[in-house]
């Protein structure tokens, strides 16, 4: 005998397995939801983490910046106004976080001539160098950009955000994030000279963006 057709899950049903909207979340939490927030710390910690660390190159200075930004946003949540998706929001909450860490160790900008000196020294060939070696000089040489910059560059170059949706997290005219952008680049340009394997690096920046989109 056979058996009877399995019956196709109803719209009703359908709906309630879908995730649940980012922005429907903070409107339950707004709401006194006590597990609305912890299902947006589920969901972008992973690519807020990995902002926070090319940001600011320190495992526990990320960790404290991701920490400081998800009390923030938990804190104003009703600051969210819809204008962007929530996760732009969040990165913009992660990217502050980690510029005022920055600007209260006072790390001061190194100067063009430093730059230079940072160049001429001896580097490792890249077919002797590991993918995790590539990945450790690009982040030791965005750590001598100005805080501004690196920024820029981290979400632009490294995490595959398009000039406008960096502009949206970061506040700021298109045309700023192409300038500041274009400035890192010069700058890290001769430091990163040895890398001549292009391919390699585009693989550490896509593999960093990979951890951003699929975290």
């Amino acid at each position: 005998m056979n058996s009877p057709p399995e019956t196709p899950p109803s719209a009703a049903q359908q709906q309630a397995k879908a995730p649940v909207p980012d922005a429907e979340l903070l409107t339950r939490h707004l709401a006194g939801d006590p597990h609305a927030f912890s299902e947006i710390v589920r969901r972008h910690r992973d690519r807020m983490w990995a902002v926070a660390l090319r940001t600011l190159g320190d495992p526990d200075e990320a960790a404290d910046a991701v920490q400081d930004a998800f009390v923030s946003a938990y804190r104003k949540a009703a600051s969210f106004r819809g204008e962007a998706a929530v996760t732009t929001w969040l990165h913009r909450i992660v990217v502050n976080a980690c510029l005022d860490r920055m600007r209260r160790k006072s790390v001061r900008p190194v100067a063009d001539d430093e730059l230079v000196q940072a160049a001429e020294r001896d580097t490792p060939v890249l077919d002797q160098t590991s993918e995790r070696e590539v990945s450790m000089e690009v982040s030791a040489a965005l750590k001598l950009l100005p805080a501004d910059q690196r920024a820029a560059l981290v979400l632009v170059d490294m995490m595959g955000y398009s000039i406008e949706d960096a502009a949206q997290v970061l506040e700021v005219p298109s045309g700023t994030v192409k300038s500041r952008c274009a400035r890192g680049r010069a700058k890290l340009a001769p430091i990163l000279s040895h890398l001549r394997n292009r391919s390699n690096l585009s693989r550490v920046s896509s593999a960093k963006g990979a951890e951003l989109r699929d975290g």
